[in-house]
């Protein structure tokens, strides 16, 4: 695809302006460093063309200060199109303190139910959907539900998926496909992460 053209042209009666106007489903999966970053940086872009921003972030705690929560809520605070953010979770797929499980199973349906009713009412234009493919992998959402949500959401709502191991019917379904993969990280050098590069 050089110089951003098309390898095909379908026949399906659409003009190039409709085609362009398509609502895209991405999913950046794989083992490698980021699959988070990258939907951000979708979000930074979709903020610049004006569009309101729905943000759900299954694995991460609401106590945890990611640099991309505050920049993006800094803009949807400065005039610009609102940004809505969600978490679900105590960072559950890493620490499980004893006495202190929460029922992660039901907050993870209730978040799906929440995206759900959103892109019922159309609420945002482009969603982040940050580490979901860990619910689907889980059992804790149906994955069949969510193909299926996404292939008939109204409008045109974007939406990325990020995570690992994303499900065969998901990249399936999805318009773009994005497998980061690890080569080098600081951490196989015992480097823990660090706050502007991880956070």
């Amino acid at each position: 695809m050089p110089q951003g053209q098309v390898t095909t042209v379908p026949q399906d009666g659409l003009t190039t302006r409709q085609r362009r106007r398509q609502a895209v489903l991405a999913v950046h999966t794989g083992h490698g460093k980021g699959k988070s970053t990258a939907a951000f940086g979708m979000a930074l872009r979709a903020w610049s063309a004006g569009w309101p921003i729905g943000v759900f972030q299954f694995v991460k705690s609401e106590k945890w200060r990611v640099g991309e929560e505050a920049a993006l809520k800094a803009l949807g605070q400065a005039g610009g199109p609102g940004v809505a953010w969600h978490k679900m979770g105590e960072g559950w797929s890493w620490i499980q303190r004893a006495g202190t499980e929460r029922d992660h199973a039901a907050e993870a349906a209730e978040g799906w139910a929440q995206i759900k009713r959103d892109l019922a009412a159309e609420t945002h234009k482009f969603y982040v959907l940050d580490e979901f493919t860990y619910p689907m992998k889980w059992g804790w959402v149906d994955v069949a539900d969510v193909v299926a949500t996404l292939a008939d959401r109204p409008g045109t709502q974007h939406v990325v998926i990020t995570g690992r191991d994303a499900h065969p019917d998901l990249l399936a379904a999805a318009d773009l496909v994005t497998e980061m993969t690890k080569v080098k990280h600081p951490m196989d050098a015992g480097r823990k992460g660090q706050q502007g590069i991880e956070w």
